[in-house]
C-alpha cells in the first residue's frame, strides 16, 4: 500500500513539472512572437521621431501630410498647404517621414568621404635588364639626350 502511494505521489510531481514547463514554454513563445517584435517597432519609431529635421515631409497618425517648419522639444510645427497653414503636433503624433530634407536638397547632404585610391601595383624589376623607354613627343631634348650630344 505504501508503494502504491509513493507511485501516485511521484506522478503528481511529474505532472506538476510538466505543467510548469508548459507555462514557461508558452511564455517564451509569447515573448518571441508578440513582445519582442513590438519593442523593436517602438524602438524604430522613437529613433525616427528623434531624427526629425526641419524640411522633412511627414504624415501624422491622423493622416495630415505636411512639411516640418520648426521643432521645439516635444512639439513640431507642420506647414500643410500652399496657404501656409501651420499646425503644431507632438512628436509622438508622427507616423512616418515621407521625404527627408536631404533628399529634397542634395546640397544639405553631408559630404561623403572620398573613396580611397586604388592600390598601385608594383612592377617587378628584373636585375640586369632595363625596360625600353617610350618615345617622347616633346621637341625639347631631355637632360640625358643633351648630355649625350655634347660628348
Amino acid at each position: 500500500m505504501l508503494h502504491s502511494f509513493l507511485l501516485a505521489e511521484g506522478s503528481n510531481a511529474a505532472s506538476s513539472w510538466i505543467m510548469i514547463g508548459s507555462f514557461v514554454l508558452i511564455a517564451v513563445v509569447f515573448y518571441f512572437v508578440l513582445i519582442r517584435p513590438q519593442r523593436k517597432q517602438e524602438k524604430q519609431a522613437n529613433e525616427m521621431r528623434n531624427a526629425l529635421q526641419v524640411g522633412d515631409e511627414i504624415t501624422t497618425i491622423g493622416g495630415i501630410i505636411g512639411e516640418i517648419v520648426s521643432i521645439k522639444d516635444e512639439t513640431i510645427t507642420v506647414e500643410t498647404s500652399r496657404d501656409r497653414t501651420k499646425i503644431r503636433f507632438l512628436r509622438s503624433a508622427v507616423r512616418s517621414v515621407d521625404v527627408r530634407s536631404e533628399d529634397k536638397n542634395p546640397a544639405l547632404k553631408k559630404a561623403a568621404p572620398a573613396p580611397a585610391p586604388a592600390p598601385v601595383e608594383k612592377s617587378k624589376k628584373k636585375k640586369g635588364k632595363i625596360a625600353p623607354e617610350a618615345p617622347k613627343t616633346d621637341d625639347k631634348p631631355t637632360v640625358e639626350e643633351s648630355n649625350g650630344e655634347n660628348a
